[in-house]
């Protein structure tokens, strides 16, 4: 990364780029509509794949007729499901390195949506519960992605400015609202293609952390 970049802050998203959860997620989701009787397409799920619970549920529950139960108790049906199987989730290899190698030359900040209880034992299964300058999950805002409120709250809670700012991100909305947000967003391809990942906005495209600290070196 050319050295006028001036690169001082690294903000990080947590599913897809710290941690491989989106399996266990969307088993939790499975699981949480057959204990109903109710199969969704694969495509569904694909299709909110690195997005907000709530979002899924609260535009798929809607036009599910035979299902008695509304979003919210949908949601926490959900919740419970993926307790029961966050076990599965694996760290993406070289994320906990990375992080330690990054918290010696940057400010560092955690900017996620999910729940505070999923993000705290997701920490802990990575080893970094200490590791960031500032947090912020769900509990700290209310916009989703592609909204960039998730970013702009961890930027304040850094005070730092959007022109110093490098957020790593796996997701098209991840992408969309570091670009909103006014930053320099590095992609890093476990969950999208690389192709979608530019025309979202996304500034490098990384296959893995090897290739992100070349990139900042």
């Amino acid at each position: 990364m050319p050295t006028h970049m001036n690169i001082t802050v690294i903000i990080f998203d947590m599913d897809g780029v710290l941690i491989d959860s989106e399996p266990a997620h969307k088993l939790a989701k499975e699981r949480a509509f057959a204990r109903f009787g109710i199969t969704l397409p694969e495509a569904l799920y694909e299709q909110y794949k690195g997005r907000p619970d709530e979002t899924m549920m609260s535009e798929v529950v809607p036009t599910l007729p035979d299902l008695k139960i509304g979003v919210q108790e949908m949601l926490l049906r959900k919740h419970r499901e993926f307790e029961a199987v966050e076990h599965q989730a694996r760290p993406i290899e070289g994320a906990k390195e990375f992080v330690s190698w990054a918290k010696t030359r940057f400010r560092i900040a955690l900017a996620t949506s999910a729940t505070r209880r999923n993000r705290e034992a997701a920490l802990l299964l990575l080893g970094l519960a200490d590791s960031f300058d500032f947090i912020v999950d769900a509990s700290g805002f209310s916009r989703p992605k592609p909204d960039p409120e998730v970013f702009l709250t961890a930027m304040r809670g850094l005070t730092a400015d959007s022109s110093e700012c490098l957020i790593v991100e796996d997701s098209l909305n991840g992408v969309i609202a570091g670009k909103a947000a006014g930053c320099r967003v590095a992609a890093i391809t476990t969950s999208f293609a690389e192709t979608l990942l530019l025309s979202a906005g996304a500034d490098y495209i990384v296959h893995n952390f090897q290739e992100l600290r070349k990139l900042l070196d």
